[in-house]
């Protein structure tokens, strides 16, 4: 049921969508730091090897931008991850004056490990529901995610 132009949304249904999908967020954050104590990582550390594992690698400026961090800050979680050995800095080869951080071994398996467990906690979640309110729930979820970007 697509609304017309001339309806609005009430407010108390936007209200209530915006609590609950707040209180999820807090809730998926939560878990992930519990899934994370298994690790030597911190929760910065874990969003910053997100990113490189689904965009590939990129420059301090780049990863900086999509974290909303400063790039000092940005360069200090990079320092801390490279002594890891879940990062390194590697030139570009096109041009020697860009370096781009590159996801090592250990940091696509830390990633790997961490998504898996959360897609094993949010099957348990959804057990309860539907294999058609699963598929609807996935399609109204992409749709938003969509209208927002």
């Amino acid at each position: 049921m697509k609304l017309e132009n001339t309806q609005k949304l009430n407010g108390d249904i936007v209200a209530n969508i915006e609590k609950d999908l707040r209180y999820i967020s807090g809730i998926i954050k939560q878990k992930g730091r519990e899934m994370l104590a298994n690790y030597k990582i911190t929760p910065p550390q874990f969003v910053a090897l997100q990113w490189l594992f689904e965009d590939g690698d990129m420059t301090i400026g780049e990863l900086s931008t999509k974290m909303y961090l400063a790039c000092s800050t940005t360069t200090d979680l990079v320092d801390r991850m490279e002594k890891n050995l879940l990062v390194e800095r590697v030139k570009d080869p096109n041009d020697r004056r860009v370096v781009r951080i590159h996801l090592l071994e250990e940091g696509n398996r830390i990633i790997d490990e961490v998504i898996k467990k959360r897609q094993a906690y949010l099957e348990e979640v959804l057990k309860d529901f539907s294999g058609e309110e699963v598929l609807l729930l996935q399609n109204n979820l992409m749709k938003l995610h969509q209208e927002m970007r």
